[in-house]
């Protein structure tokens, strides 16, 4: 019975609707690995020298019901207003069936990034869709799948064109016209590469001798002009050309490859994709076909199945920061899948006709007001095509003003201008109402009886034909559309199918209850550079997740501007180098980086313009103290940093890392331990209170930020109090609380604004002991499957006293050479289980990194473990001679429903071996809709379009 009513509340009921295991199945656990109690575990797990001893549960966990009420009381704070902003970033209306059906829908945004193509069909079709949709609007030859913003892309197409260029000369051209936000980038990106920016109007650019250029299209002036003649004039020079462009206008508009343009980047942001106070959103960059093997980001590809069929892939992966490190073409990890495959459904829904609409629309209203207030005196550029910069001379402060009382947003251009942007959701109301402010009188017939006529020059029309596939002409009603998601949803497997066991990348519960602020209109529909005046909810939002993610992380303060884990790898090294150079050190731009270390570092520390020398580790996985002591005494003077990641990717708490962080800071150099293990670290050793100086915070991974099929997510960086002064500004809307605002990273101030609800939500109703109670459980979920599994198969790395941290590696070499079955095999053979495979041979090869989190319950890790050791059992079958190595269920696997109904099965196993190795896969069967995908006919036969409809046929 319980006590008193306090006992009755559910205040803390989150806690266990998160945490998988119940207090039994702790219990049952525990015994199985010898372990009497959770603190013990963790006794025995975490090394006294960095266990916080007198936790601080002071920050009590909130119900649900009562966390959303909070939250709301905190968006009602934020005003809702009319944007005409723009500066590349417009309101959208996002169709109800995707944000219903893919937004909302954990079978989309619980799905990893498809490193495993055969179980991920339906979100790589999705991507496929984006890229043609890329394709074909900018007259490109190939696009990749998402980037993390506009400026970030442009950042991206510069230093492609650099190494895409065999010039010798380090000046890059950038167009003043260009978005402020995106020179903002551009200048930090090339500042630790050594490259030149020179700012300065287009018409000048016969004037200057570069390596490349960056121009836009529209440019923010509004303007619409040719751009061929500019181009041509660059490339006779050697140069090469990138052009920024706005997706919607290039619906009517003669694209940039047909203008001769090298690369082509941008957002899809309009296509349905809220605002969010600056994100996410998919970024794209396209290129011609002759840059494609050293483009950055992900591309899809069209391969072939075992079987001869159609099938997609992640194409080219050899250019990954995984594979090529410092070499890679990029530090991108996570990108904006999820937003990609939102924009992707935009396009299919509206189709070609309907996007032609929009955009008619959008450049007939813009030219009505324009002639309507040029008719009243005021004057405005020649040409546009949604963006007009209008001259109001001594009235622009109360113009403005007018418009604010009105709740409608402009740009202040200049102290003698405006800058007016129109976009899809704006009525003839809404001008009549933007008329007004400028003292102007229109009626509805005036608007709605103007001639639907554009701004822009006749022969700046394109005249291709564009989405002519007929995925975009076939799905424009809503029954269509939501059966065409559901089809290609259910090719996939996610969180909603069963757990994704993916070592380094905690795919844990993502609640429905954290998610639902992300569709609310006051934090979906506000510009990121909307007054402050209304935006105060937001402001409260982000110093509240300050002060959160500081105390959960040991550090002074947190920087919540980049976009992905990779961008807070180099925001961190930015501020690291800016740190050392304010103290005079300007020769410090050595990182040591261990040879464990995840491949995003060492290719963030080359982009951050750092020498890596590579740290050895010893037998045990353990960075050898005595090669670390070397090489920081040997590199003392240029020693910049150390990039950590703890607990190990190893899986393992290395004992030393006290030692590691103080021989770092004995030789000057200052650490960054990365964040991508945090999740056996919350509420147990905080890394700012071990020697930590800086840390990237994955909040899609311990914090719950869905992964999305590949994005988005964010990486906050956490500091101590002496970087502080040296993390990201900006160059539009000056960051919050800081005195000097440097070079931005992203697009946006605060990143990717409108998923920080997730995090602030989840950490609101966990509290401080939900936290910790989350980082035990996924300890001792780890530790129970390394249990149960190294009977099987040898557990690589385990700790000083024989435990692993949150993950555990399983070494299949050793079954390898011994009956020829891979770790590929297996990891294909687990998806006829229903099973997503553990990582690949990561951090070591021919092994499986493990990492089950806190989310899952005692029946489904018992599922996983049984999947895994009847695998074991079919492999001991192939060592006997019962099968052949030629001719099994691991060789032959994944099995689609198709193979199964072929009437001649000439297998040496059933096909009850097939398809139901174990009893329980019946209830839950999950049938792959491809067999094994070839990698290498794929990139031998690169195809990055959606294929035409008869390939799919038998």
């Amino acid at each position: 019975m319980t006590s008193c009513i306090r006992d009755l509340l559910s205040n803390d009921e989150f806690i266990a609707r998160h945490i998988g295991p119940d207090s039994a199945e702790q219990a049952t656990m525990l015994a199985a690995i010898g372990i009497d109690s959770l603190p013990q575990l963790i006794e025995r797990t975490v090394p006294e020298a960095i266990r916080q001893a007198n936790l601080d549960l002071s920050a009590l966990p909130t119900s649900e019901n009562d966390a959303l009420v909070q939250l709301k009381a905190i968006a009602s704070k934020n005003k809702v207003a009319r944007s005409f902003i723009g500066i590349g970033y417009h309101d959208t209306h996002v169709p109800s069936p995707i944000i219903r059906n893919l937004l909302e829908n954990p079978g989309w945004y619980t799905a990893y990034t498809p490193y495993q193509p055969e179980i991920s069909q339906g979100r790589l079709e999705a991507l496929l869709n984006f890229q043609q949709v890329i394709i074909d609007l900018t007259g490109m030859e190939i696009s990749n799948a998402s980037l993390l913003d506009e400026a970030t892309a442009a950042a991206e197409a510069m230093t492609l064109m650099k190494r895409s260029n065999r010039k010798k000369n380090n000046n890059l051209f950038v167009a003043d016209h260009c978005l402020p936000q995106t020179i903002d980038v551009v200048k930090t990106r090339a500042e630790l590469l050594e490259i030149d920016v020179i700012v300065d109007d287009i018409a000048n650019f016969a004037n200057h001798d570069v390596f490349g250029a960056i121009f836009q299209y529209p440019g923010i002036d509004g303007s619409v002009n040719d751009l061929s003649p500019v181009i041509a004039q660059a490339h006779e020079q050697g140069a090469l050309v990138s052009i920024a462009v706005d997706l919607l206008s290039l619906v009517l508009l003669k694209s940039p490859g047909n203008m001769g343009a090298d690369i082509v980047f941008g957002s899809a942001q309009r296509f349905g994709v809220p605002m969010g106070f600056g994100g996410p959103h998919a970024a794209f960059l396209a290129t011609k076909d002759a840059f494609k093997r050293s483009m950055p980001g992900r591309v899809i590809g069209v391969s072939k199945d075992s079987h001869g069929k159609p099938a997609l892939r992640m194409a080219m992966q050899t250019r990954e920061q995984h594979i090529r490190r410092e070499k890679a073409t990029s530090n991108i990890c996570t990108a904006q899948a999820l937003l990609a495959m939102m924009a992707g459904f935009y396009a299919v829904y509206h189709g070609p006709v309907g996007l032609k609409k929009i955009a008619l629309r959008v450049a007939s209203l813009t030219h009505c007001f324009a002639k309507a207030i040029q008719a009243k005196g005021f004057t405005t550029n020649s040409s546009y095509f949604d963006t007009l910069i209008i001259d109001t001379k001594d009235q622009t402060d109360s113009i403005i003003a007018k418009a604010e009382a009105k709740l409608v947003n402009f740009y202040k251009a200049s102290a003698t201008q405006v800058s007016i942007s129109f976009n899809e959701t704006i009525t003839p109301a809404d001008l009549i109402d933007l008329a007004d402010c400028f003292g102007i009188t229109l009626s509805e017939d005036e608007v709605t009886e103007a001639s639907a006529a554009q701004g822009f020059d006749a022969a700046l029309l394109r005249q291709d034909a564009i989405l002519t596939h007929p995925v975009f002409n076939s799905h424009h009603s809503e029954t269509e559309l939501m059966r065409y998601m559901h089809q290609l949803e259910v090719k996939d497997i996610a969180l909603n199918q069963s757990m994704i066991p993916l070592g380094s990348c905690t795919m844990k519960l993502n609640a429905a209850s954290e998610m639902i602020p992300v569709t609310w209109a006051e934090f979906g529909r506000i510009h990121p550079f909307a007054p402050s005046n209304q935006v105060s909810g937001y402001h409260d939002l982000l110093k509240e997740l300050i002060d959160m993610l500081s105390k959960a992380t040991g550090y002074d303060t947190v920087s919540l501007q980049p976009n992905s884990g990779a961008q807070g790898e180099y925001a961190g090294l930015l501020a690291i180098d800016k740190y050392h150079k304010s103290r005079g050190d300007h020769d410090r731009n050595v990182c040591l980086i261990p040879s464990s270390a995840h491949g995003t570092n060492p290719a963030s520390a080359a982009l951050a313009g750092m020498k890596v020398v590579i740290v050895k580790c010893d037998q045990d996985g353990n960075i050898d103290l005595a090669d670390l002591a070397e090489k920081a005494e040997k590199h003392a003077a240029q020693l910049s940093c150390i990039m950590a990641t703890y607990p190990s990717t190893h899986g393992v708490f290395e004992e030393h890392i006290r030692e590691v962080c103080d021989l770092v800071h004995k030789f000057g150099g200052q650490v960054y331990i990365d964040g991508a293990n945090l999740n056996a670290l919350v509420g147990v050793a905080p890394p700012g209170s071990f020697g930590g100086d800086v840390s990237h915070l994955n909040l899609h991974k311990t914090f719950c930020i869905p992964h999305g099929g590949g994005g988005p997510g964010m990486g906050p960086i956490g500091v101590k109090s002496h970087l502080a002064p040296f993390l990201p500004g900006h160059a539009v809307t000056p960051v919050l609380d800081m005195a000097e605002q440097h070079g931005a990273v992203s697009a946006a101030p605060y990143g990717s604004a409108s998923i920080l609800v997730i995090t602030w939500m989840y950490i609101k109703m966990m509290g401080d002991r939900g936290l910790r109670d989350a980082t035990f459980n996924a300890i001792l979920n780890a530790n129970y499957i390394a249990k149960r599994l190294d009977e099987h198969y040898p557990v690589l790395y385990t700790g000083k006293n024989g435990a692993v941290a949150h993950e555990c590696i399983i070494d299949i070499r050793p079954l390898k050479a011994e009956s020829g079955i891979s770790e590929e095999d297996i990891a294909k053979r687990l998806m006829d289980f229903g099973f997503h495979a553990p990582t690949m041979s990561f951090p070591v090869a021919g092994t499986l990194m493990i990492e089950p989190t806190e989310s899952e319950n005692l029946e489904e890790l018992d599922r996983f473990c049984d999947a895994m050791i009847q695998i074991r059992k079919e492999i001991g079958k192939v060592q006997d001679g019962e099968w052949s190595l030629e001719d099994n269920p691991l060789i032959n696997a994944p099995h689609t429903a198709d193979s199964l109904l072929d009437m001649e099965w000439t297998h040496a196993y059933s096909r009850k071996d097939a398809a139901y190795p174990l009893p329980w896969i019946k209830a839950r069967k999950y049938w792959p809709p491809v067999g094994r995908i070839d990698n290498v006919y794929g990139d031998r036969n690169l195809f990055c379009e959606c294929p035409p409809i008869d390939s799919y046929e038998d």
